[in-house]
């Protein structure tokens, strides 16, 4: 079971070039140097950030080893790999090269609203078929199903090969029994770049998080201060930055982040459909915000 799966995440987004046609493999590598050398501490590759259900299976295998061979600092690399049919889903773990993978992300099987049992179930058969240690990904406002703090504290107990949860419920109460009651050495980060600062502070390891692909010193720098227990220096980041990580969601995910991203300088403002760029009302307060900003 590794511990390096901690601190601050970035869920990267996939730049296009301006039609849309294909991967900017050359914005990839320059979006995984800006981050790494601003101080993030490990990087997802093909989380729902990075409009995965629109890439072919080749695009992803390129994604992937395009961050592989972009990862000068060595950070480690969480993959995202999940879906609504386990059997599916186990047949691509099998399929998979993990060489370099430290942690697989699973999100919560989408529309199909399994039990909780159906949810156990699920992972237990996920875990038990990954070479890399397994992190549940719960995010019911996308996938429809919410993955209890029950069978949460079941799964990490009870699946040795589960190493952590990234939680993005939203539900503060569910996140802080999961806290209270989880076994030691299970990982507990946030899924929701607004409610990193209360997690950590109720004792949350770290984030999974969007707002990381434009503003990685910021976001690091708070989940280090965090760490280090200065909660007034955090505070005055997590304040400082609440607007803009508002912002970022405002018309939907990556959608603002992209635009940050172009404002930045980093990557084109391009989506696949059904994603369409941020409206030009969006652009301009997320230029206005990253101009004021503090941090």
């Amino acid at each position: 079971m590794t511990s390096k799966i901690a601190g601050t995440g970035v869920a990267l987004v996939t730049p296009f070039d301006a039609k849309g046609q294909h991967v900017d493999y050359a914005a990839l590598t320059k979006l995984v140097n800006f981050v790494s050398d601003n101080g993030v501490n490990f990087l997802v590759a093909l989380g729902t950030t990075a409009e995965t259900p629109t890439l072919s299976d080749a695009e992803k295998q390129e994604v992937v080893a395009c961050i592989r061979q972009s990862n000068a600092r060595g950070l480690p690399i969480v993959l995202g790999l999940g879906g609504n049919n386990t059997a599916e889903v186990l047949e691509k773990i099998r399929r998979t090269d993990f060489g370099g993978v430290d942690a697989l992300l699973s999100v919560t099987p989408y529309y199909n609203k399994p039990s909780q049992q159906g949810l156990y179930e699920h992972y237990k058969a996920i875990a038990e078929a990954s070479p890399a240690p397994v992190i549940l990904y719960n995010v019911p406002g996308r996938t429809g199903v919410n993955l209890s703090a029950a069978t949460t504290l079941r799964l990490a107990s009870e699946v040795k090969n589960i190493l952590a949860i990234k939680e993005a419920s939203g539900n503060l109460s569910q996140i802080t029994y999961i806290l209270r009651d989880k076994p030691h050495s299970f990982i507990v980060l946030s899924g929701d770049d607004a409610l990193t600062f209360p997690l950590m502070a109720t004792g949350a390891h770290g984030v999974i998080s969007v707002a990381a692909n434009a503003f990685p010193k910021q976001i690091s720098g708070m989940v280090r201060l965090l760490n280090e227990q200065k909660y007034a220096d955090a505070a005055k980041i997590h304040l400082d930055m609440t607007p803009l990580i508002d912002a970022l969601f405002a018309e939907g995910n990556p959608v603002g982040v992209k635009a940050a991203l172009a404002v930045l300088g980093i990557i084109d403002n391009t989506l696949r459909l059904p994603l369409t760029p941020a409206s030009k009302e969006l652009v301009a307060k997320i230029e206005t915000l990253i101009k004021n900003s503090k941090h």
